[in-house]
């Protein structure tokens, strides 16, 4: 990860949660697909809620269980839950927010598809090859994908889009590691010279990557898998693209629809596209509109949208026995977690400084923290079981290689005053609350932000639990603080922060490098040592292709971080997608063979809650 401003910050939760948001809803195939005895739970079970009104994951269907056939001429209605309007950039290579993503998603696609492990496949609008040194790829476009103005799509449109993305004067977010990877990119996009000599264009289908590293990062995001037009935006100049009406007003992709008509900031129809290379789409309409957090249950119960791109998991408890949808749910590619200030980001050196005289540099210290919190409790009590204690920082939404077998810090309060009472870290002065190893006073600023119904008492709950164990810990500035504060400060080093509470989306491949690398400035604890980027560098070398090595880097690699605690997660998460009772062939499991142009609708009109 190269850029960590709070703004791609924000994306990290919602943009990257899009992307990873798979299945029907999305682009993925895999001939993997689980038989329904195996993986499909009807959601009447998740509807049940037990005496303390908890819900388990596990018992949700990530399919819609509807099969009966679908109508030739369907229209479907599609919300994007939000509170604000879409910014209406409509097109991958440019977008900046979740809300964009789910209205090209409809009409644009990457030319991979990706398999359960989120890993690029043979079976898109592509097809990828190797050479012995793991660094040169040669991209080759089938036949028959077709920009919706019935040209085709070639290589020289995908080369395009690297040169647009890497030029100086382009405007988004998409420029990073990734494309510095590339051969060449950094000079071109330097201004050093007009041509990137890692991308070479083969013959009108085929083209020709090479990258500086191999490793099996490439294949699950680290190749660039969206297009550009070249016949529609090479006569624009790369800084008016963004604004152009090729990105706001008349959008072109080689997607299963193609867009009629937009009304900015709240709603998009398309229609049906006859070309669509995989084959005739279900729907013959479909219309994506911005639903609101406050009326998204009316929205839903009245059949105004058939579905939303996600349920307001707070709002599902009182909503559950919806009787004209079903709810769907997955693992999310998401973790909360608590964070200790370590260090220092040098900026001059690009590397993180530890300093080991930090307030919190003493593991036990943080250990006996992650022991004081009950993260079982916080699920069940703030979120109702739709997230739940995490253990390691490889999270379940990498089934592969989440180890659930290591052993963490689970609550023991009296454990946690054991290891603090072993550690120095004891009541002098008889007041209750713990001083430091010098039997200096001990407080421990808290950072947290603001935002939502449960952002205070989540809060307090946390600084609470410390103070059962001795632990004075006070918020900064004795209040949460707002997102882009939080940020900013945090970025900063601000040596009032000695513990925040944060978030990462993870995306979809399971490399942690960009965010725990000794080299990367999102790595906010600011804490790294040689074992860890040791870890960190075999697991995303060659050597890692073979899956089984790879697991066992990362195996070692959790089982540091239980270890040292520059961080620990708290909560794991769910995401909830409520579905009509009309619409067939949505899921949201990437073992899935079902794809996006399959949804279809078997009523002519949505079902509507009784």
């Amino acid at each position: 990860m190269r850029k960590t401003s709070k703004w791609l910050l924000a994306l990290m939760l919602v943009l990257l949660l899009a992307l990873a948001a798979c299945g029907g809803g999305s682009d993925k195939d895999s001939s993997d697909k689980a038989s329904d005895s195996e993986d499909k739970k009807t959601t009447e079970n998740a509807e049940e809620k037990n005496e303390d009104g908890v819900f388990n994951i596990e018992d949700f269907s990530m399919t819609t269980s509807n099969d009966a056939e679908a109508l030739e001429d369907g229209k479907l209605t599609y919300g994007i839950v939000s509170d604000t309007v879409f910014e209406g950039t409509f097109n991958f290579n440019f977008y900046s927010g979740a809300p964009d993503y789910e209205v090209i998603a409809w009409f644009d696609e990457p030319l991979f598809d990706s398999d359960a492990n989120y890993a690029y496949t043979q079976d898109g609008a592509a097809t990828w090859e190797v050479d012995e040194t793991g660094t040169v790829y040669t991209l080759k476009i089938k036949d028959g994908v077709n920009w919706h103005d019935g040209k085709p799509v070639t290589a020289e449109d995908w080369a395009y889009a690297h040169y647009v993305i890497g030029h100086p004067d382009y405007v988004g977010i998409r420029y990073g590691s990734e494309f510095e990877n590339i051969v060449g990119m950094t000079e071109y996009h330097a201004g050093e010279t007009d041509t990137i000599s890692g991308i070479e264009v083969i013959d009108e289908k085929t083209l020709q990557i090479t990258y500086q590293e191999g490793g099996p990062s490439l294949i699950t995001g680290g190749i660039w898998p969206y297009a550009l037009p070249k016949h529609v935006f090479g006569e624009m100049e790369v800084a008016e693209m963004l604004e152009s009406d090729a990105v706001r007003k008349n959008p072109i992709g080689f997607g299963p629809y193609v867009v009629e008509s937009i009304v900015p900031g709240e709603s998009v129809v398309l229609t049906r596209n006859e070309d669509y290379w995989r084959g005739t789409p279900a729907l013959e309409q479909v219309t994506v509109k911005v639903v609101s957090p406050k009326t998204v249950v009316q929205s839903l119960e009245s059949g105004e949208v058939d579905m939303v791109d996600s349920f307001p998991v707070d709002q599902f408890v009182d909503n559950a026995d919806m009787s004209n949808v079903e709810f769907l749910g997955a693992v999310d590619n998401a973790y909360t977690y608590m964070g200790f200030k370590l260090g220092k980001w040098n900026a001059d050196t690009g590397q993180v400084e530890v300093d080991p005289n930090a307030k919190m540099a003493d593991v036990n210290l943080r250990r006996a923290m992650w022991y004081a919190v009950d993260n079982n409790a916080i699920g069940d009590k703030f979120y109702n079981g739709l997230r739940w204690n995490a253990t390691t920082l490889i999270i379940p939404f990498f089934p592969e290689y989440h180890n659930a077998d290591i052993e963490t810090p689970t609550y023991d309060p009296e454990k946690a005053k054991e290891i603090l009472d072993e550690a120095g870290y004891v009541d002098v002065d008889g007041d209750g609350l713990r001083e430091n190893k010098d039997g200096e006073e001990l407080t421990i600023n808290f950072a947290s932000m603001s935002g939502g119904d449960t952002a205070e008492p989540l809060a307090q709950y946390y600084m609470q639990s410390w103070k059962a164990v001795g632990l004075n810990v006070e918020l900064v500035d004795g209040r949460l603080l707002e997102f882009n504060t939080f940020y900013d400060r945090l970025e900063a080093d601000d040596p009032a922060y000695d513990v925040y509470q944060g978030a990462w989306g993870t995306g979809t491949d399971v490399n942690p490098a960009g965010i725990f690398g000794g080299n990367s400035p999102a790595n906010y604890p600011r804490w790294t040592n040689e074992e860890n980027d040791k870890l960190l560098a075999d697991g995303a070398s060659m050597k890692a292709m073979d899956t089984e090595y790879r697991k066992e880097i990362y195996d070692q690699w959790q089982q540091l971080m239980v270890d040292e605690i520059p961080l620990f997660p708290t909560l794991y998460r769910a995401v909830l997608v409520p579905v009509n009772n009309r619409v067939v062939n949505y899921t949201l499991d990437p073992s899935s063979d079902l794809l996006r142009y399959q949804i279809g609708v078997t009523e002519a009109e949505p079902v509507v809650a009784e």
